[in-house]
């Protein structure tokens, strides 16, 4: 057999991608295993049966062939829409380009953004998938850490270092960010800004989660004043409306580069289903009340989570301000993240994300998906701190 792409081989060097547990877990509920899952962000709960019936409306109209590669219309039009209303700075149609997902969306921005072999900042921790997105495209990541004790928020003086060290074409930033839940604020954003400006950076604003905000307010990133010219933002309709596997998201940008992403997906993805890009414009125009009601439950469970960290010393947290995630500290036990939750699943059949599978800097965390029922997450609650308080007891013994 010829030998594969280095690109393609080197995606996740040593073959670690950060899932190990994840798919262990799978396959043990699969086996039949009453495993209790806090895994990924999925909800817990299916698209709302009226956007289904939207979609089967329009498959049954025709809206089954080639959709237009950017987007059609009234979707990029509502999209630029949403964005002027929470931005501040208008965007039209011409702006936007409808992708397959957020994860496509990435991989567009960075291919526009990056050249072969140029350096690519991004925040660890970071979600798991973003060093090999950049890989992806030929680029090569540069983790910039963001630490526990200022809250995740990333500092101006370290990017403006790691910017000036690789000569970075791009930086990959992430408010409401998941793993950590950290909702970047106004200095965290103009700090931001002007290292983008000083260093001509591309900024690739991954916004995925901005409907779910628990503390303070979700800023746009090209909203910042001077930022729209050098950001490209991407969103979806994953975490807003529950439609993670209907795969539809968006770019924003200036127009010249959405064109330039528009061919690309000409010769990629060659656009997105129409009877998909009609239900996601039927979501899109459910407002703002739909979207508060797929996060409510995460906001709930996020202050079950905090009201019995109050309760015991084992595990400490930063109170996430948004994301549908809770990173916790779990040092205090001996263990490392990994270990953590190798254990977690072992003994008491929960599973989680180690923080290691988000960065260096999550190291020594775990990342607890705030997506089961009440009951169970309860129920999984329970399990975790106990858990937790065992190991912590047996680390002072």
């Amino acid at each position: 057999m010829p030998d594969l792409s280095q690109r393609i081989t080197g995606l996740t060097p040593g073959g670690d991608d950060g899932w190990g547990l994840f798919y262990e877990a799978r396959a043990r509920k699969a086996a039949g295993e009453p495993i209790l899952e806090l895994t990924i962000g999925e909800h817990d709960v299916g698209t709302d049966p009226a956007i289904l019936d939207e979609m089967a409306r329009a498959a049954r109209a025709g809206h089954t062939g080639y959709a237009s590669v950017p987007g059609i219309a009234p979707l990029r039009a509502a999209v630029a829409e949403r964005l002027s209303a929470a931005s501040g700075v208008a965007h039209g149609a011409e702006n936007v380009l409808i992708t397959p997902g957020g994860q496509s969306g990435l991989f567009a921005a960075h291919h526009a953004a990056c050249g072969e072999g140029d350096a690519a900042l991004l925040i660890d921790p970071y979600y798991a998938t973003y060093p090999g997105t950049i890989r992806g495209v030929g680029a090569v990541p540069v983790p910039v850490a963001a630490r526990p004790e200022d809250g995740f928020q990333p500092r101006a003086e370290d990017l403006a270092a790691a910017a000036a060290r690789s000569g970075a074409r791009s930086l990959l930033i992430n408010s409401p960010n998941n793993p950590t839940g950290a909702v970047y604020g106004e200095a965290t954003l103009e700090g931001i800004a002007q290292v983008a400006k000083a260093h001509d950076l591309w900024v690739i604003s991954d916004e995925v989660y901005d409907s779910q905000v628990w503390d303070g307010w979700h800023r746009p990133f090209a909203g910042v004043e001077g930022m729209f010219a050098r950001t490209l933002t991407v969103g979806s309709l994953s975490k807003s409306h529950a439609m993670t596997g209907s795969r539809l998201g968006w770019i924003a940008g200036p127009e010249a580069v959405i064109a330039h992403l528009v061919n690309l997906a000409t010769h990629t993805t060659y656009g997105v289903p129409g009877y998909i890009q009609e239900a996601g414009l039927f979501a899109l125009r459910r407002g703002a009340a739909a979207e508060r009601a797929v996060a409510e439950p995460f906001r709930r469970r996020r202050d079950m989570v905090l009201a019995r960290l109050e309760r015991q010393q084992a595990l400490r947290v930063i109170p996430p301000a948004g994301a549908m995630y809770v990173m916790l500290d779990v040092r205090a036990t001996g263990m490392s993240g990994q270990a953590f939750g190798a254990g977690l699943l072992a003994e008491e059949r929960v599973a989680i994300m180690p923080g290691e599978s988000f960065g260096a800097a999550a190291a020594g965390h775990i990342r607890v998906a705030l997506t089961l029922p009440d009951d169970q997450f309860g129920e999984a609650l329970d399990r975790l701190f106990g858990y937790a308080v065992r190991q912590m007891e047996k680390a002072r013994a």
